[in-house]
């Protein structure tokens, strides 16, 4: 059914030398293909059966293109994005080598300091996943961080369900306390939806990023992602590397999990299957309930 869907959207787009999809796994969100074509190199296809809106895919190529150009990291070409398909050049699957993740470090570390801001945000709403990531500009990176990527996702109702009155609360209360909690970080150009799985390579063996969700924010939101999401063993040296570059400080691994939170109230929202998003959530927030 889903090869199905992706050659009738493939062929619906103009794309008639299209003759077979081979599904693949990994995503979360979308369903995704390998496209067979007739005299032309075979392509990455993206689709949702249900797409949540008309700007999602030329949201996420315009992510691409920032990566790209703004970021200096190598990303798919793109082929083609309108409301109903995302068409993308093949990349390699990252090579399970300790050096692999060195040139990523350098390669992320860079990206993240020569692209300073004075604002948080971005200049227009993205997504993640099936969801609007709101990124209305703010001068205060807290204020941002607590408005835009936690307190967001209260409402949802899975995360409503999963989160009871003292959680909701608890979360508010950390909220406020960020700037205690967390140190004073310049804005930076993030991926914001970096695991495992969206880190490519290229034909060469560079590292490539896929499937973003861009903005301006800490540079602290895409290292959590990696680093809280079971990276494999030979990533270890990444986190070496990107600290040694960035001058991170030496309590940087204690902070993770808070703001790790923006992610885990995102699987949250979106999937019935949270992955353990939900008693992770709990487990950061207790510090912050109130005791009887």
């Amino acid at each position: 059914m889903d090869s199905k869907i992706l050659l009738e959207r493939l062929h619906r787009a103009g794309m008639r030398d299209v003759v077979a999809v081979e599904p693949v796994t990994g995503g979360l969100a979308a369903l995704a293909g390998i496209a067979t074509r007739r005299g032309a190199p075979a392509v990455f296809v993206k689709a949702f059966a249900d797409a949540p809106a008309d700007d999602v895919f030329v949201a996420e190529a315009a992510g691409l293109a920032a990566l790209r150009e703004r970021g200096g990291v190598p990303t798919p070409e793109v082929i083609l994005a309108d409301r109903d398909v995302l068409v993308l050049s093949l990349l390699r699957p990252r090579p399970p080598s300790e050096h692999f993740w060195e040139r990523f470090a350098h390669a992320l570390a860079r990206m993240h300091l020569s692209t300073t801001h004075q604002r948080f945000g971005w200049d227009h709403d993205n997504w993640l996943g099936r969801r609007r990531q709101v990124n209305t500009w703010d001068d205060d990176g807290f204020a941002f961080f607590a408005q835009h990527r936690l307190l967001r996702w209260l409402g949802q109702p899975r995360v409503d369900a999963a989160l009871d009155t003292a959680d909701r609360a608890a979360l508010e209360r950390l909220c406020h306390r960020l700037p205690d909690l967390l140190p004073q970080r310049p804005a930076c150009l993030t991926h914001g939806d970096l695991w495992a799985q969206n880190i490519m390579a290229t034909a060469d063996g560079q590292p490539a990023l896929i499937d973003p969700a861009v903005s301006y924010m800490w540079a602290d939101v895409d290292l959590a992602h990696v680093w809280s999401t079971a990276p494999p063993p030979e990533a270890e040296r990444f986190f070496a590397v990107y600290a040694e570059l960035t001058s991170l400080d030496g309590d940087w691994r204690a902070r993770m999990p808070i703001v790790q939170l923006r992610q885990h109230l995102a699987v949250l929202a979106q999937f019935d299957d949270d992955w353990g998003a939900a008693d992770q959530i709990r487990a950061t927030l207790a510090p912050f309930r109130t005791r009887a």
